[in-house]
């Protein structure tokens, strides 16, 4: 794939970020660098760096998808209740195998916090 502006600066928003973006956000931050671009473009770049592996899609049930930087690693995320956006957290439980029913095979897990993101919480005191 070409390396274009648009490219570029969607690479520079979920790297910039550190966090999970919903489309409409990568867009808004992207737009200030590209004037003119638009949310097709932006969905056109994530299919594509996502099927390229440079770019990973975060689901989170009933919410849409976002999407961060695939060279992050393993990491859970927080979701804020308050402005819903999503938030990277280090740290792991480790090994929830045990948690599986008996003769059941563990392959994956993802930990998802609830909460107040520090802005929100702000805007309430």
């Amino acid at each position: 794939m070409r390396n274009t502006r648009q490219r570029k600066s969607i690479r520079t928003v979920l790297s910039d970020n550190h966090r999970p973006m919903t489309p409409n956000e990568v867009l808004v931050k992207a737009a200030d660098m590209v004037p003119g671009l638009g949310i097709a473009t932006v969905y056109r770049c994530l299919r594509d760096l996502s099927q390229e592996g440079e770019v990973i899609t975060v689901e989170i049930p009933g919410m849409p998808p976002r999407y961060e930087m695939a060279h992050r690693g393993h990491h859970h995320h927080f979701q804020c209740r308050g402005c819903e956006r999503l938030f990277d957290i280090s740290g792991c439980p480790g090994d929830l195998s045990n948690l599986a029913p008996p003769g059941f095979e563990l392959d994956d897990h993802s930990v998802t916090l609830f909460g107040r993101c520090a802005s929100c919480v702000a805007t309430d005191a």
